[in-house]
C-alpha cells in the first residue's frame, strides 16, 4: 500500500450551510401530539420495571402519565425531583440498555416506549416556558458546602443541598460551569447550548454561587477549603489523559479526542477547526465514536474508529457504535497500535498489531496493519490527576477516589461522586446519582450537627 507524504489537514472543507445542517439537533424530539401518542402506549405499572432500572430512580409511569393528562409542567417535575439534570440525561443516557430495555413493552411486542423522548419533551417544554420555579429552597440552616467541579455530579449535589437551605459555592478549573456536559459531548447531541440553558435553571433555585478558573491542585487547598466550609463535595472527573505508550505518538497531528471535542464544543465557527482528509480514533467508547462522528462531520473523507478487542466489548452502546457506521465511520477490531509514523515531524499512518484471545487474555500477533492518517484521536480513557489526593489522606483504588454508598471519602468531611470515584459504569445518569446520594448524606451530617 503506498501512503500519502504530504499530510491533507485543513479547515472549511464545507460550505457554511453544510456546517449548520451537520451539527444541527440529532435527538429528533418530539412534537406535542406525537408525545401524547407515545404516552398513550404505557401500560402504568405497578411495580414498574423501568423505574428500577433507572439510576436516579425516575417514577417513569407517573411522568408519562402526566403528559398523557397534559399536565407536562408536573410531568418535568416529577423527572427533575429525582433527577436534576433531567434534560441531558434524556440526550445522552443510554436508555436502549436502561430503562426502555427493562420496559414491558418491549418484552411483548420488541418495541418499548419511548422514555428518554418523552423525558426530554417534558423538561424542554417546561425549561424553555419559564415561570414560576419548580422547587422551594427550605428555610436557610446557615450551612456552607464547597463543590469540586461543575460537571454532572456538582452540579446534582448542588442543586439538591440549596433545595435543603444550605449555602453552596462551586469551584470549577473551566470558563463555564457544566464540566462533561459542556466540554466533553458531541455538539450534535446538546445543540442550542442547551447544556448552559440546562445550568442557569439549576442555578435559578438560589443558594448557588459559581467560581470558574479555580482548579484543585494540592493538599492545602483543599484542607482551606475544609476549614472554611462545612463540608465538602469532590466531582472533579477524570482529568488526566491515558497515553498509548508507543513510538510516534508526540508527532503533529496526534491529539487527546477529549481535548478534540472541547476545541468543537466551544468553537463560535466551526469552519476554522482544521481536520484532516484520513482521521484514525484509538479506542471503544462514547467519546472515542463522538470524536469519529464529529470528524466526518467537520469532512473527513475517510474516518477509522479502531479498538483492541471485539464489538461486543466496547463500552461504547450498540446504539452508539451503530450511529458511527451510519455516520459513515468504518470500525475495525482486534487492533492495538504499536507504532506512529510519520514524516516531517506530522503523522502519516498508524501500525497496528492484530489481536487475539489466547488463555482468556488478549495478546498480539505478529500479523501487522498499517492504516494510513493525517490525524489521529486518542480516545482510550481519562485517569484521576494524581494530586493531592495521596498527601490529603484520600484513598485510592484502581487510580480512583474510595467511597462509601452515600459518597464518603476516607477523609472526614469529604464527599465524592462521579467518574473520580471507584466503581460505577462512567454515565451521566449515574455522576448525577452520585451527586445527589452525596449530598443528602451531606444534608443528614449537617442538620444532625445542627439537632
Amino acid at each position: 500500500m503506498s501512503l500519502p507524504t504530504v499530510p491533507d489537514v485543513k479547515a472549511a472543507r464545507l460550505s457554511a450551510c453544510q456546517y449548520t445542517e451537520r451539527f444541527a439537533d440529532a435527538g429528533q424530539p418530539l412534537t406535542a401530539a406525537q408525545a401524547l401518542v407515545e404516552a398513550e402506549r404505557c401500560l402504568y405499572c405497578h411495580d414498574a420495571p423501568c423505574t428500577t432500572a433507572c439510576p436516579t430512580s425516575i417514577g417513569v409511569p407517573s411522568f408519562i402519565h402526566r403528559i398523557a393528562d397534559g399536565n407536562v409542567r408536573g410531568a418535568a417535575k416529577a423527572i427533575l425531583e429525582a433527577n436534576p439534570l433531567g434534560g441531558m440525561c434524556a440526550r445522552v443516557c443510554p436508555t436502549e440498555e436502561l430503562c426502555e430495555q427493562a420496559c414491558v413493552r418491549n418484552t411483548e411486542l420488541g418495541k418499548p416506549v419511548e422514555i428518554g423522548r418523552l423525558q426530554r419533551f417534558a423538561v424542554d417544554k417546561t425549561i424553555a416556558a419559564g415561570g414560576a420555579p419548580l422547587f422551594a429552597r427550605a428555610p436557610a440552616t446557615g450551612k456552607r458546602v464547597a463543590v469540586v467541579g461543575a460537571g454532572p455530579a456538582g452540579l446534582a449535589c448542588a442543586h439538591v443541598l440549596a433545595r435543603h437551605g444550605h449555602d453552596v459555592e462551586i469551584f470549577d478549573a473551566h470558563e463555564k460551569a457544566g464540566g462533561l456536559n459542556e466540554y466533553g459531548l458531541a455538539a450534535y447531541k446538546t445543540a442550542g447550548e442547551f447544556a448552559q440553558r440546562e445550568v442557569q435553571w439549576l442555578l435559578s433555585i438560589g443558594g448557588i454561587s459559581v467560581t470558574t478558573g479555580w482548579r484543585l491542585s494540592s493538599a492545602a487547598q483543599l484542607e482551606e477549603l475544609k476549614s472554611t466550609y462545612d463540608a465538602v463535595f469532590l466531582g472533579v472527573g477524570m482529568g488526566a489523559v491515558n497515553a498509548l505508550g508507543v513510538p510516534g505518538e508526540d508527532l503533529a497531528g496526534v491529539r487527546s479526542a477529549v481535548d478534540f471535542i472541547a476545541e468543537l464544543r466551544q468553537a463560535k465557527d466551526l469552519s476554522t477547526l482544521p481536520i484532516g482528509r484520513r482521521v484514525v480514533v484509538i479506542g471503544g467508547g462514547m467519546t472515542a465514536v463522538d470524536a469519529s462522528v464529529q470528524a466526518k462531520l467537520l469532512g473527513a473523507d475517510e474516518v477509522t474508529m479502531v479498538y483492541r478487542r471485539g464489538p461486543e466489548a466496547m463500552s461504547a452502546s450498540k446504539v452508539e457504535q451503530e450511529w458511527a457506521q451510519t455516520n459513515g465511520v468504518t470500525l475495525r477490531h482486534w487492533l492495538a497500535p504499536v507504532a506512529i509514523e510519520g514524516q516531517d515531524g506530522h503523522v502519516t499512518a498508524v501500525r497496528f498489531a492484530r489481536q487475539v484471545i489466547e488463555g482468556g487474555k488478549v495478546v498480539a500477533t505478529d500479523e501487522q496493519v498499517t492504516v494510513p492518517a493525517d490525524m489521529v484521536f486518542k480516545a482510550i480513557g481519562q485517569k484521576l490527576e494524581t494530586q493531592p489526593w495521596p498527601d490529603a489522606g484520600i484513598e485510592l483504588q484502581g487510580g480512583r477516589i474510595v467511597v462509601s454508598d452515600t459518597g464518603r471519602t476516607s477523609l472526614p468531611g469529604v464527599w465524592a461522586g462521579g467518574d473520580c470515584v471507584s466503581g460505577g459504569r462512567d454515565l451521566t445518569v449515574e455522576a448525577v446519582e452520585d451527586g445527589k446520594q452525596a449530598a443528602l448524606s451531606i444534608h443528614a451530617e449537617l442538620t444532625a450537627t445542627v439537632a
